[in-house]
């Protein structure tokens, strides 16, 4: 069958990419061996949120008293019904890819996707039956998976990834999470959240290491506030997993401490799914690891592309798509402005929230920049006081002769969804000044934003 675009992978990158492909009126294939929608659908970004939801709603009944509610008897986690709430969304999103598939007629080609020449893909299906397809063009997006460590073999049951976090029978009493990147802290939280006893490794000396500083340091006092042992600049040393549990030593400034844990997980990273999909046959060229693609993710080879997490820049779900749909767009003729990966948002869904755009103020001053930095806690936000969630801040960094907005960082409750006003604004090149003028609604989390704008200027009220 011949296709305007066949697209190998069908995750955030994936599908956005074919549903905008169809819109601009190519006809579009997409190749899955697995689930439509990829990891993020179904191992990543959406039933870890809900597991989150869960801990969550588990840490509000906890804390019911705080807010004059008394609820009478023993209040636990039903761990199972947990683990299958968030496979029944993710069941649910993954339907709703193949709904939007369908409406945009877009054909669903099952099994795994190799490309064979620069028109051509070849694909296999579960029963190894091999069909050719062509196509105009070709969209590589084949996501990622976790990465091992050398001294860190995943077994899938004591030793575990992602994935198997995900889907775990029972509760562990104990665990050692490998790695406080998004990932990891994520999973510390909410197993610690559901009654484990948690232990969270770094080998940077702070969690979320890729975060502004301030922001990591408050992070790491809510963890230990909540109960998990945080070990910086520690490293594994070696983990027995022969006997009933798990002996891992864990290397730490103070000495060689030995733990026990009925659970490992290793969330150290991800490697980039390049194996069996065409890339040495067609001589595609990489550059560390990854695909090499121009501003337009096209490869060296003819007709044939490359997006998500395959390529360089943030392994984020909203970046691939990004990516798919300027890459489309190309294709079909239009002049789509090349992705500006300096204004990408980042997300941690912990309790509390990390969110972040920019650069950090220790990058804005290697950079060079002159600064202002205006900070705003939530303890002195009406809204999180009445909400019962205090931790955190908003912090926002101006470059001084223009006012510039060139970062902000977020901890707190909610400030996931408030991190778009930061990405917009720096998008339409906003003032610091514009923003203390720009009215927030009261009471609102988001006051903050404008609070610590005008904390940079010497103009804030409510501090």
């Amino acid at each position: 069958m011949n296709y305007d675009i066949i697209i190998i992978g069908s995750g955030p990158g994936g599908y956005v990419a074919a549903i905008r492909a169809s819109q601009l009126g190519m006809k579009v294939g997409v190749v899955e061996k697995a689930e439509l929608g990829g990891v993020c659908l179904n191992w990543g970004c959406i039933p870890t949120k809900s597991l989150l939801k869960s801990a969550q709603v588990f840490d509000y009944l906890k804390h019911s008293g705080d807010y004059g509610i008394n609820i009478k008897g023993e209040i636990e986690p039903d761990f199972k019904k947990v683990i299958n709430r968030s496979r029944e969304v993710a069941n649910g999103m993954s339907k709703g890819i193949q709904f939007l598939l369908k409406k945009n007629k877009i054909d669903h080609i099952q099994g795994s996707g190799r490309v064979t020449g620069n028109t051509t893909v070849e694909v296999e299906n579960k029963n190894g039956k091999k069909e050719q397809y062509s196509a105009k063009h070709i969209v590589l997006a084949t996501g990622a998976r976790s990465r091992e460590l050398p001294n860190l073999k995943i077994d899938g049951k004591k030793i575990i990834g992602y994935r198997e976090a995900l889907t775990l029978p029972d509760l562990p009493k104990t665990m050692v999470v490998v790695g406080s990147g998004d990932i990891g802290s994520e999973f510390a939280y909410f197993y610690n959240s559901m009654g484990a006893e948690v232990t969270l490794v770094e080998l940077l000396p702070n969690v979320i290491p890729l975060e502004d500083e301030e922001v990591s340091k408050q992070l790491g006092r809510s963890f230990k506030k909540a109960g998990i042992k945080v070990l910086t600049n520690s490293t594994i040393e070696s983990v027995d997993s022969t006997g009933e549990k798990n002996k891992v030593k864990i290397k730490t400034p103070k000495g060689v401490e030995d733990h026990e844990a009925d659970i490992v997980l290793s969330s150290v990273g991800i490697i980039p799914n390049l194996e069996g999909i065409g890339i040495e046959e067609m001589k595609i060229e990489l550059e560390n690891g990854k695909v090499k693609v121009d501003d337009y993710y096209r490869t060296n080879a003819e007709s044939i592309y490359a997006i998500g997490d395959i390529v360089h820049g943030p392994a984020l779900a909203h970046v691939a798509s990004a990516e798919g749909i300027i890459c489309v767009e190309k294709i079909a003729g239009l002049n789509p402005q090349p992705l500006d990966y300096s204004n990408v948002p980042a997300c941690t869904y912990t309790y509390p929230e990390v969110a972040s755009v920019g650069l950090t103020e220790k990058a804005a001053k290697e950079a060079g920049y002159d600064i202002k930095v205006g900070k705003f806690p939530f303890t002195a936000s009406g809204k999180a006081s009445t909400s019962g969630h205090k931790d955190g801040f908003v912090k926002l960094i101006f470059e001084s002769r223009y006012g510039e907005l060139i970062g902000g960082h977020m901890i707190g409750a909610n400030v996931t969804e408030m991190i778009a006003e930061i990405v917009v604004a720096r998008k339409l090149e906003i003032t610091g000044h514009e923003m203390i003028k720009a009215i927030h609604p009261h009471p609102t989390m988001s006051e903050a934003i404008m609070e610590a704008a005008a904390a940079a200027y010497g103009e804030v009220i409510h501090l």
